[in-house]
């Protein structure tokens, strides 16, 4: 059992999906799941298992930013025996064609910092997703009709950035989007042997300024759920 995710012995599924939100958790738990059951609540993490299809899932929040998910990842792998691990999130869309609504699926993720980084000393890791989870990812994508990408994003160490020169440079590089969690979350999947992948709803943008009230973001992230679950098992 791990510190912060304290899920009895066979709790947690071997896929996870892992909105940063924990009431997000929550409403994505019951409204996508069969029988949804709480498996934790630490610190008011909230983590739910249930079914899909048929299928065990556990919808388990990460928190915001890399040092908190890398700390949920590692015990969800380490200690609960998890074998994917799917990110839900919302994200800033960064590229002009990226639009309000999209999916953003991230292919790799560039950062500045991250917990692991001190871990490569000299070197530069490349975190990526995973091909199987990406491939179905997108094949379920163009099933349903939506709009996205996939693409390059980039994790942020701050939510409030005053680096309007890094933002330009990384668009300028083909970067779709900013979020704060996915660089970890590959990276901390490489290192233990396990599958990840990032999919991503755009909530505003950067260069417009325009972004999705409160009340709409629900129904606009139940999307980018039903994609990741698709992805998770085919």
């Amino acid at each position: 059992m791990g510190v912060h995710v304290k899920a009895a012995p066979g709790e947690i599924a071997e896929t996870v999906l892992m909105p940063g939100d924990p009431l997000r958790a929550k409403w994505a738990a019951e409204s996508f799941l069969d029988a949804p059951r709480p498996v934790n609540g630490v610190r008011g993490m909230l983590g739910f298992t249930g079914r899909w299809r048929g299928n065990e899932v556990t919808i388990h929040g990460s928190g915001m930013g890399m040092p908190s998910l890398s700390i949920y990842a590692h015990e969800l792998v380490n200690d609960h025996g998890a074998k994917r691990l799917i990110r839900i999130g919302s994200a800033g869309g960064m590229a002009a064609h990226v639009g309000i609504r999209d999916i953003v699926i991230a292919l790799t993720a560039s950062y500045v910092s991250m917990p692991s980084k001190p871990l490569f000393r000299e070197m530069t890791f490349a975190p990526a997703a995973s091909w199987p989870l990406l491939e179905r990812a997108v094949a379920a994508a163009r099933t349903r009709g939506a709009r996205f990408h996939v693409g390059g994003i980039y994790s942020a160490d701050l939510f409030y950035d005053e680096r309007d020169d890094l933002a330009r440079t990384l668009t300028r590089h083909g970067c779709l989007a900013v979020e704060m969690e996915t660089a970890e979350l590959y990276t901390v999947a490489a290192r233990h042997g396990v599958e990840a992948l990032s999919v991503l709803t755009i909530s505003d943008h950067l260069a417009t300024g325009e972004a999705l009230p409160p009340e709409a973001r629900e129904r606009s992230f139940g999307e980018m759920v039903e994609i990741a679950l698709e992805a998770a098992f085919g």
